[in-house]
């Protein structure tokens, strides 16, 4: 599936490259030459996974990394450092600071593409096309087909989206504001009661084969999907 890359890296040529080889795979693309740039791209909407150069002008990717932990909004993208530093203690650095995986200079397009997806099946596996399924209820990203217990069922694009955050996500709880982020995105701006017409929506479909019962309302919280 598809994610939007961020790449923070000063060279031009290393730019190029990292385009090419993202976006001949399906990804869209973002560049920044520096943080500052980056910070700035940022405060529009959230990429899915950022690649992130260790030295940088003025901001060096380190300290780039650090500030992103600490803020809230923007904690939790996943980061992967790229640099040609090779000692094993700037490598423990990099992952001490946040980052969630570190490949040196020269890389291999592969060898990238293989990081960028381990990271994204980790930290946001609703970006990946692994099939997912839990009791019966059977999702497929690529083929953007869903059944129960081995019947079709009818979901509209929002709905689908909804559903592979909470299968991919399961037991865990999030607010409406939470999925708001996560499934429509922290720069489309709609009322977070949205998410309980869509809740609906998605139980209804769910319901002639009885997974319905799996979207579960936590009362003061938000929903959660159940993996029993």
């Amino acid at each position: 599936m598809a994610a939007t890359i961020l790449v923070v890296e000063d060279e031009p040529g290393i730019q190029e490259v990292l385009k090419f080889n993202l976006g001949s795979h399906g990804h869209d693309v973002l560049v920044a030459a520096d943080a500052e740039q980056a910070l700035g791209l940022l405060r529009g909407a959230l990429p899915d996974l950022i690649l992130l150069d260790w030295m940088l002008p003025g901001m060096s990717g380190l300290e780039f990394a650090r500030r992103l932990r600490a803020e809230p909004r923007l904690k939790n993208i996943p980061i992967i450092m790229l640099t040609a530093r090779t000692d094993e203690r700037d490598k423990v650095l990099g992952l001490e600071t946040g980052a969630d995986d570190y490949i040196t200079k020269p890389f291999s397009p592969r060898e990238l593409m293989a990081r960028i997806k381990a990271v994204l099946r980790r930290r946001a596996p609703q970006m990946t096309e692994d099939p997912v399924e839990i009791a019966g209820l059977r999702l497929d990203p690529v083929s953007h087909r869903v059944f129960g217990d081995g019947k079709p069922i009818d979901l509209g694009p929002t709905e689908f989206r909804l559903l592979h955050f909470l299968m991919t996500h399961p037991e865990r709880v999030y607010t409406r504001s939470q999925l708001l982020d996560h499934v429509w995105g922290d720069h489309v701006f709609v009322e977070e009661r949205t998410v309980d017409v869509h809740i609906r929506r998605l139980r209804s479909a769910l319901e002639p084969t009885g997974h319905n019962r799996l979207i579960q309302t936590v009362r003061g919280s938000g929903y959660r999907l159940s993996a029993t």
